[in-house]
This record gives C-alpha cells, sequence and structure tokens, in this order.
C-alpha cells in the first residue's frame, strides 16, 4: 500500500512539472495559428522560426555570450576546485561557504546587486557586462561539479607521483587534470546551459544594443503566445536535455 501511494505521489509530481513542457512541444506541431484547437500536424512554425532574423541575431547573441562565459568560468572554477582540493590555506572554509551561498543567493539579488556595481564603476550595460555577468554566477556551479568529482579521487596516487619524482605542477598536470576531465567538460555544459537560459540576471545587465534569447522570447510573450515561440522553446528545452544528459554520464562515478 504504502509503495503504490508513493509511486502515486511521484507520478503526480512529475505530472505537474512535464506535462505542461510536453502540451507546449505538441503545439509547437500544430497547424492551428492560436494552438486552442488541434488542426493537423505541421512544421511550418520551424521554418517560420528559421526566417525571422531578429530572433536568430538574439539566438547568435546567446551562443556567443553562453560559450565566452561558460569557458572562462570553467578555467576560474576548475583552478578554484583545484585549490580547494590540493592546498590548505587560512580562510579555505570560508570561501568555500562563499561559494554555496553564491549558488544559493536569489536572482534578482545577483542582478541587482552587479547592476549597482556597473553604474559605480561607470561601465555602459551591454555586451561585456552580461558577459562578466554571466561568469560571475557560473563559477560556483563549475567549481561545485569539479570538486564533487574529486572527492572521490584516491589521494595515495598524488603521493605515488611525488615519490617517483613529479613536481607539483606536474602532478597536477599529468594525474590530477585527466582524472577530472570529465567533470571540467560536464561543468562546462552546465555553465553554458545556465548562461542560455537566464533571464532576470540579464535583465538587469544587458544593454538594448545587445539582445539575448531568454530576454526576446519574453519580451514577444508579453503580447501573447505565438506558435514560433513554442517551436523556439522546444528546441531550447531539447538543447537543455541533452546537455544535461551528457554532463551527467560524463560525471557519473566510475566503478
Amino acid at each position: 500500500m504504502m509503495r503504490t501511494l508513493k509511486i502515486g505521489y511521484s507520478s503526480l509530481v512529475y505530472a505537474f512539472l512535464y506535462v505542461p513542457i510536453f502540451v507546449l512541444i505538441v503545439y509547437s506541431f500544430n497547424a492551428s495559428k492560436f494552438g486552442t484547437t488541434w488542426q493537423g500536424f505541421t512544421l511550418k512554425w520551424y521554418q517560420n522560426l528559421l526566417e525571422n532574423t531578429s530572433l536568430m541575431t538574439a539566438a547568435g547573441n546567446s551562443v556567443l555570450v553562453a560559450t565566452l562565459s561558460a569557458t572562462c568560468a570553467t578555467i576560474i572554477g576548475s583552478l578554484a576546485a583545484v585549490a580547494f582540493y590540493r592546498y590548505t590555506f587560512k580562510g579555505k572554509k570560508v570561501i568555500m561557504s562563499l561559494v554555496y551561498i553564491l549558488m544559493m543567493a536569489p536572482d534578482i539579488v545577483m542582478g541587482i546587486s552587479l547592476l549597482i556595481l556597473f553604474v559605480t564603476i561607470h561601465m555602459e550595460p551591454g555586451f561585456i557586462t552580461l558577459l562578466l555577468s554571466h561568469i560571475t554566477f557560473n563559477i560556483p556551479f563549475v567549481a561545485v561539479t569539479v570538486m564533487s568529482r574529486m572527492k572521490g579521487f584516491d589521494k595515495n596516487l598524488f603521493d605515488a607521483a611525488g615519490d617517483l619524482g613529479a613536481t607539483e605542477f606536474q602532478t597536477v598536470r599529468h594525474v590530477l587534470f585527466p582524472m577530472m576531465l570529465p567533470a571540467v567538460v560536464a561543468g562546462w555544459l552546465l555553465a553554458f546551459t545556465l548562461s542560455m537560459d537566464d533571464v532576470i540576471i540579464s535583465f538587469f545587465v544587458t544593454g538594448p544594443d545587445f539582445e539575448i534569447l531568454p530576454l526576446r522570447i519574453y519580451s514577444m510573450v508579453r503580447l501573447g503566445v505565438k506558435p514560433e515561440v513554442n517551436a523556439l522553446c522546444t528546441i531550447m528545452f531539447t538543447l537543455s536535455l541533452v546537455i544535461v544528459m551528457i554532463s551527467q554520464i560524463l560525471n557519473r562515478e566510475k566503478k
């Protein structure tokens, strides 16, 4: 009886989460322009999406920012994870706590604080401020992803490398880095996904001359959900799902 209740409860929770997404995906293939009734299968909304110059420009901007921010955040976050794992220094626990706090901080708080910072140092909102903001909120996620992988490493390997004459740099390069590489790639994919999907922080720090896809979708939805939006959201959800699956596979503990 308890098993049945647990399965039923879990099914209701997942249905609440995923049924709306499934409906959106189905209506992206609906021939009806208003999406309230099913009028047949069509791919014309995807074709219209590809022919929409403004949407494609915004998508290109999002991919550019996501790629650059994920790369920079992966480098910084991975180096931070190595420092937390390999070295002992004063204030280590405090700094690690700040990393977790930054992950849990509300997006609106981070967005407003970054906006105040850029205004204070007289930086015009645009591509640079958006890129710096995305790097900032991606670093903790990369660091935690890499650290979670490194906790399962056998530290005797590093002692053995030192006994064989390897320097600290050689140990990190030839022993530690190959072992943490799957987590580094997983962290990059996670950072890329978070950057592509961010709305709140981007809303505060971007300028009128540089539009990204999430903000473009938000402005379109305010005037009503169009079929092109359904098609675009379907593509973004599929892309995010594939990236998350690859990330989980790469970060899976090998036995």
